[in-house]
């Protein structure tokens, strides 16, 4: 049998605004992904921990505050230094195009923006995942 594909969603910082991210967690449930959702006002260390413990195979951050710039870098460098640098980055959330291009290049494998079906993130995991 196959090992289910393992999702933990994140919502770090102080944005408080998690019905983008409470969707697409139970998208991702319904398409028989298992999900672990931390809830609100996460640090970036109480995620990648909970990544490791829980044994994901992809980090999907949800971030509405601007602040991406600082804690997609710092989620891949605590990977880095953990030895999970396998667990996929990947985020939602209102993010400029041209930062868009710097967090590809620093290691984030996929940037979803407000109003990308959710079926486009569930064959983007799906396949991440092959």
């Amino acid at each position: 049998m196959d090992k289910k594909i393992r999702v933990l969603v994140g919502k770090p910082g102080l944005d408080g605004h998690d019905r983008g991210a409470k969707v697409v967690a139970a998208s991702l449930r319904d398409a028989g992904i298992e999900v672990i959702y931390t809830g609100l006002h996460q640090t970036c260390e109480s995620i990648v921990e909970a990544a490791i413990q829980e044994d994901v195979d992809i980090i999907g951050l949800s971030i509405l505050s601007g602040a991406h710039m600082t804690i997609f870098p710092r989620i891949i460098k605590l990977l880095k230094e953990k030895g999970a640098e396998d667990i996929i980055v990947t985020g939602g959330g209102i993010i400029p195009e041209d930062d868009i291009e710097k967090l590809y290049k620093m290691g984030v494998k996929k940037i979803f923006t407000p109003g990308t079906p959710t079926g486009n993130i569930i064959e983007f995991i799906k396949k991440a995942i092959k």
